[in-house]
């Protein structure tokens, strides 16, 4: 679908590698720039997880690109990107503000070169301001946008997954799209700034627009009974059953009296599930640890009310629905073997983008990219020879 685009990324880490797949995914040209060393999520992965050597941290985030592996501080090595810039649409660049232009590859050296490039920095905090340059990570921009308080229930935690890095990779893929159609009209390239700390607030656009409008209405604890958040009236949340746990959402008052023991509720209202959120939380609770989670199944079933049980990791991989939906992919590599992923999560016309490329080798695809650009053979090994490209030949 964006098989007309043509992507250069500087991306490490998650954030900007996550953004540089979604275009990946929907067909657009990507090339992954490295170092000769290579990126970093080549040789780290979350709980050592590594499959006959290779990283899955690196194969999550890197399908569907090219990769070239190049001296960036070498003068042939910035002639390199500045020939390859001329052709290319879009720059997705997440090094810490201030690093690509050291390199000579800031935004308004590269619009020199090609005034439509569309230019897109992820960042933790932006970049520029009194936070700019501090480590921008996800656990840190959780907790700096306020989710770990709000999550806390006597103690702030983390959610527990990166999420801020894969939210703000697709806010910043939202804005280079949106950057690119302006360019259709007028011409002109955009530099596009996503950070995490505000991608964090973005996904808080509920009950942080309460506080900053009604404070009060936001309560200045979670219940231990099981309430999920600090501003939903009750019951609202994941509570202990007689066996086990049960998810209920917006649940009326009325629909309370019908499900829970007769009386159990008396002197409470429709209203006091807010102004008595902590009273009536507590009622809920207690009903619900007096039956199993697959009685409670069958009678919220039968009278309407939203609910689930909390799904493990296990329970999603076997979940028809989740299998229906093909949300998980197999890569076949050719080192690790059978590689298991999450889908591109869009359906286009019912199907989904596939995998066309393998996440790619440190520099696999230099030659290639080289002489689509115009450089000859000869060139290519020379600058080989002399360190300023590199990649490994095929065993």
């Amino acid at each position: 679908m964006l098989e007309n685009l043509k992507v250069l990324a500087f991306t490490h880490y998650l954030q900007g590698p996550s953004c540089a797949q979604i275009f990946g995914d929907l067909g657009a040209d990507v090339i992954k720039v490295e170092s000769p060393k290579g990126a970093f999520e080549r040789s780290w992965s979350g709980p050592d997880s590594f499959v006959n050597g290779v990283s899955v941290f690196f194969m999550l985030a890197n399908r569907n690109m090219r990769s070239i592996a190049v001296n960036l501080k070498s003068g042939e090595g910035k002639k390199i990107i500045y020939d390859l810039v001329k052709e290319y649409d879009i720059v997705i660049e997440n090094f810490r503000p201030g690093v690509m232009d050291k390199l000579g590859f800031g935004y308004e050296a590269l619009r020199e070169i090609n005034p439509s490039v569309v230019y897109c920095s992820l960042s933790g905090f932006g970049s520029s301001g009194p936070y700019k340059d501090r480590p921008g990570q996800d656990l840190l921009a959780q907790s700096m946008g306020g989710i770990v308080d709000m999550t806390g229930s006597g103690r702030p935690s983390p959610v527990g997954t990166s999420f801020a890095d894969a939210h703000s990779a697709t806010l910043a893929a939202m804005g280079i799209l949106a950057a690119v159609n302006n360019r259709q009209v007028t011409g002109k390239g955009h530099r596009v700034d996503v950070n995490l700390v505000e991608s964090v607030l973005n996904l808080q656009m509920e009950p942080y627009a309460y506080y900053l409008n009604t404070p009060e209405k936001i309560w200045p604890d979670r219940l231990s009974s099981g309430l999920a958040n600090r501003f939903q009236a009750a019951p609202y949340g994941v509570y202990e059953t007689k066996d086990g746990y049960i998810s209920i959402s917006l649940c009326k008052h009325e629909d309370m009296l019908k499900v829970f023991e007769p009386g159990c509720l008396d002197g409470f209202t429709a209203r006091d599930s807010v102004d008595r959120r902590d009273e009536y939380d507590a009622v809920v609770s207690r009903q619900l640890r007096k039956k199993t989670t697959e009685e409670w199944h069958q009678i919220f079933a039968e009278h309407g009310i939203w609910h689930t049980k909390p799904f493990t990791y296990q329970d999603i991989e076997h979940d028809p629905q989740i299998q229906w939906n093909k949300a998980i992919v197999t890569m076949r590599h050719p080192k690790a073997g059978d590689i298991r992923v999450l889908n591109h999560p869009v359906k286009y016309d019912g199907e989904s983008t596939g995998i066309r490329l393998l996440p790619p080798d440190k520099g696999a695809n230099t030659r290639d990219i080289l002489l689509e650009a115009g450089y000859t053979s000869g060139e290519i090994d020379r600058l080989r020879q002399d360190g300023v490209v590199v990649w490994d030949d095929p065993a």
